[in-house]
């Protein structure tokens, strides 16, 4: 077998076909994409950073605060996780409308919609008291917040040159780490410092706005994309094509399984750690979160070193990598936990770079539904298996919850290499 065919899309052949994809066309734009180097590629990432910023601060500000909010609301740990869990099935279920709304309006127009609408129904959750209000608006919100993670790689990939997307891709990647942070560190310290988790809500929330208005200035205009009357039916249709193709369901169990895992560490650790023999303090469980930059610096590695060693051979490694945290997070100190969440992040997010630009690249057709169900399966696995950890760190403790993750990430390595085992016939 040819050295070519054991590499996912690592050279550009196959990354130009796909660029043709619905809603665009580059032989009527007359224009190849902007180049990494260029100005407005520059302002492209940095607009895409700020639009995960404004994303992903407010889909995860709880988190951090999930003690807090348990003990505050007087719930157990499952129904306090309801709050991320809510969000991310809103997000889930959002994803493939949004993307038939950008086959319509455009790419930028519906970000835009998006990051307002969220912003707007966000600014309710810290003054409502009933938590069943409080989840239903958490959903909407991530009902909205869909309209930024379902179309942002679709429009990366069609304003960037095919020798540039998979490095823009990597890069937006290490942004909405980036952004998942910001909001987690924000929250975790102003609820120590002011004894209300709400407080802590409430100024990621101003971090967002901040954000969006950011993103709203520096994004460029699409000029790859052409709007099309797409029809629900053929939404449906394409979706339908992606979730026949055995190589593409293999993409979508790395989004269910790894996120699904990683979310339930993170949601599940605090609570660990600020009971015995840890007693660690709200504010110093939320610099945990820093570990994030492990993932901001292994998405952009993993996509370079898939280029020599090959798509699938990352994502077995950087499942690897998040068995070998786990592991490392049973021990009864706090050094040993810190590493292990470090090894896993960097894991996670190595696994997810590669993972959201194979559903991209590998898309003949329709590569917004393609990215869009990716999201889907990517949030569902957020919003299940982040939920369902409650009960299970409930009964059973922390061993109950990693062996739970452990057993998810193994399933995604399993669908990996029997999925995607390489094409002779194509470059991926």
């Amino acid at each position: 077998m040819s050295r070519t065919s054991d590499h996912f899309a690592d050279g550009t052949e196959d990354e130009q076909a796909s660029a043709g994809g619905a809603g665009h066309d580059p032989s009527r734009t007359g224009w190849a994409g902007h180049r990494r180097g260029t100005r407005d590629f520059s302002r492209l990432l940095a607009a895409m950073f700020f639009a995960g910023v404004a994303t992903f601060a407010q889909l995860y500000a709880p988190q951090a605060v999930l003690p807090a909010i348990s003990t505050g609301l007087r719930v157990p740990p499952a129904a306090a996780a309801l709050l991320v869990s809510a969000a991310t099935g809103g997000l889930a279920v959002s994803v493939l409308l949004w993307s038939w709304l950008a086959d319509r309006a455009g790419r930028v127009r519906t970000m835009l919609i998006a990051i307002v609408g969220a912003t707007v129904i966000g600014a309710v959750v810290p003054f409502t008291t009933a938590l069943p209000v409080m989840v239903v608006l958490r959903f909407l919100e991530g009902a909205c917040l869909g309209g930024v993670a379902g179309v942002a790689v679709a429009y990366i990939t069609e304003e960037t040159h095919a020798a540039s997307m998979a490095a823009a891709t990597g890069l937006y990647i290490s942004g909405t780490s980036l952004g998942g942070l910001s909001g987690r560190l924000v929250s975790g310290p102003i609820t120590d410092l002011t004894g209300s988790w709400r407080a802590g809500v409430g100024a990621v929330l101003g971090l967002s706005v901040v954000a969006a208005v950011l993103f709203a200035v520096l994004v460029p205009p699409a000029r790859r994309f052409i709007p099309r009357r797409t029809s629900l039916a053929e939404v449906t249709r394409r979706a339908a094509g992606h979730l026949r193709s055995p190589r593409m369901l293999a993409v979508f169990a790395q989004a269910f399984c790894l996120m699904g895992a990683f979310v339930t560490v993170y949601n599940y650790l605090g609570f660990r750690l600020e009971r015995p023999p840890f007693d660690l303090s709200p504010t110093i469980t939320s610099l945990l979160f820093l570990s994030y930059l492990a993932g901001t610096w292994s998405s952009s590695r993993a996509t370079r070193a898939a280029v020599h060693r090959g798509r699938r051979t990352v994502l077995l490694g950087a499942a690897g990598l998040m068995l070998t945290g786990l592991a490392l997070t049973w021990l009864p100190s706090i050094a040993v936990v810190i590493l292990g969440l470090v090894v896993l992040t960097a894991g996670f997010f190595a696994g997810h770079a590669i993972a959201s630009a194979l559903a991209g690249m590998m898309a003949s057709e329709g590569r917004a539904q393609a990215t869009a169900l990716y999201n889907f399966f990517y949030y569902s696995g957020s919003s299940v298996m982040g939920w369902a950890g409650g009960y299970l760190f409930t009964v059973g403790g922390w061993p109950a919850v990693s062996v739970f993750c452990g057993a998810a990430v193994a399933a995604a390595m399993l669908a990996a290499w029997a999925g995607l085992q390489p094409d002779p016939s194509r470059s991926v």
